[in-house]
């Protein structure tokens, strides 16, 4: 489903503007939806191809979609803050989509910001469901923790490569393996962490990551809408 994308003037964080964009949904749209991108500092914004692709999976059943960069982050003011201050930029972002359009919310992330986004909306009554994309246990030196996970009660996903290298199956089924509420984990085979290839299955799997997001918004959101089935590619 083609969305049209605005660029949004009115998002503000406690550091001043976020550059934003908006994905339209239709007027019948019955959720608002949040992507949040992977480590600032490590280049990632909210045109990395995840974040996008993601976009384009809530896109499909018609949500408003909403990307930012986080403070620091191409024309968003302020400086990376290292967690704390994007969380709060998560919180802005959340109360921005609140008050455009009072629908509930469905928040997902990619790497870092999977783990922000997840920091931010756990135990927020205006969130419905959460999805980690690439979900991290430690990357470049950093180690990320979710002793805050026994708030999330919602709906969850967590969506990864199965080659992903900062985040191993076992230490992934490990730290998830008490989440409360419904939680779901996928691996996307022959995937690293961007769900790009991997040497024995060299195709980019980016269409497999957003079906599979597709499938879980189908199953536990969106059951009037079809899932349409994207394009495989070659195994």
């Amino acid at each position: 489903m083609a969305a049209t994308i605005q660029t949004i003037e009115t998002l503000r964080g406690p550091a001043g503007r976020l550059e934003a964009l908006l994905n339209v949904g239709n007027s019948a749209a019955t959720y608002s939806a949040l992507v949040c991108h992977p480590h600032p500092p490590s280049g990632g914004t909210m045109h990395t191809k995840v974040v996008y692709q993601a976009a384009k999976g809530f896109s499909h059943f018609g949500v408003p979609v909403l990307r930012f960069n986080f403070r620091g982050t191409g024309r968003s003011e302020g400086v990376h803050d290292n967690g704390p201050g994007e969380i709060e930029d998560v919180r802005a972002a959340i109360n921005w989509l609140d008050h455009e359009f009072g629908l509930p919310i469905l928040l997902a992330g990619f790497s870092f910001g999977a783990n922000i986004a997840f920091r931010a909306g756990c135990g927020d009554p205006r969130i419905k469901g959460l999805i980690g994309l690439g979900m991290p246990v430690e990357a470049g030196g950093r180690k990320y923790s979710y002793e805050f996970m026994r708030d999330c009660t919602a709906p969850k996903l967590f969506l990864t490569g199965a080659e992903d290298p900062f985040a191993p199956r076992e230490l992934m089924e490990e730290v998830f393996a008490n989440a409360p509420g419904d939680t779901e984990m996928r691996w996307i085979e022959g995937a690293e962490h961007f769900f790009a290839g991997v040497p024995s299955s060299p195709a980019v799997k980016l269409d497999r990551m957003q079906l599979a997001l597709r499938e879980w918004l189908h199953a536990h959101f969106f059951r009037q809408t079809p899932v349409v089935e994207a394009a495989r590619e070659a195994r």
